[in-house]
């Protein structure tokens, strides 16, 4: 990992270059721009539902750290996966901390701030870790395809994080739901075991539920609430 020494400025002309260039390219292709361009300064975010990103990323960079949100809310599964990625793949994984513990967050806030204040829980145990770790990097790959749903269905291939002033890249952006289950059938990818178990999107645990057939596949994420995001894209 490194410190960023390349400016907003900079950064904001390479995803415009990158946005221009790359529609249309492949996600190995976009990947290993990504790589040419920022070296080590390149990371990857997982969720630990399934693993297409992080394995195509270890294939084109060996060795590329792999960011993950350690919330203290996860499934039990999503933590297996994270541990199995860590054991089988060229990758290096960064598990990202909130600043609270589950059980400082509750003495501060009460407990099951996820139920009261998921907007707030949210930014205190993913975003704000994601926002530390970006200080290192001057890009960041997501796992973002615009098949997931209609708030995501404009995501560019390659643009510029003005929030964390990073260059933000979605190689898998123009996958559909049958890319991915063809990439991980023919590579033996891992994935999250509650995939198999009415489970198509996966969060932490208080804030999921299983999604019924027919239903949209986000629909288990803060069911009853209007919230679609973390916050981590918006």
């Amino acid at each position: 990992m490194i410190t960023t020494v390349r400016s907003p400025e900079d950064l904001a002309a390479v995803a415009a270059r990158g946005a221009t260039d790359l529609e249309g390219a492949t996600a190995r292709e976009i990947l290993g721009w990504a790589a040419e361009e920022f070296g080590d300064g390149l990371a990857v975010t997982a969720s630990m539902q399934d693993t297409v990103l992080a394995h195509l990323a270890a294939q084109v960079k060996p060795g590329i750290d792999v960011l993950f949100l350690e919330t203290g809310y996860h499934f039990i599964e999503t933590i297996g996966t994270a541990d199995a990625v860590e054991a089988v793949y060229d990758i290096t994984l960064r598990r990202l901390l909130p600043l609270q513990t589950v059980a400082e967050q509750d003495a501060q806030y009460g407990p099951d701030l996820f139920s009261r204040n998921p907007d707030l829980c949210c930014a205190l145990r993913k975003v704000a870790p994601l926002n530390a770790a970006m200080s290192g990097y001057d890009a960041w790959a997501t796992g973002l395809r615009r098949a997931e749903s209609a708030a995501r269905a404009d995501t560019p291939v390659v643009s510029f994080d003005v929030k964390r002033g990073r260059v933000k890249i979605a190689p898998l952006a123009a996958w559909s739901d049958e890319d991915v289950d063809r990439y991980i059938v023919e590579n033996n990818v891992l994935v999250n075991p509650l995939l198999s178990n009415e489970y198509p999107s996966i969060g932490c645990e208080p804030c999921t539920r299983r999604v019924a057939p027919g239903e949209d596949a986000r629909a288990g994420r803060w069911a009853g609430l209007t919230k679609t995001e973390c916050g981590l894209h918006t």
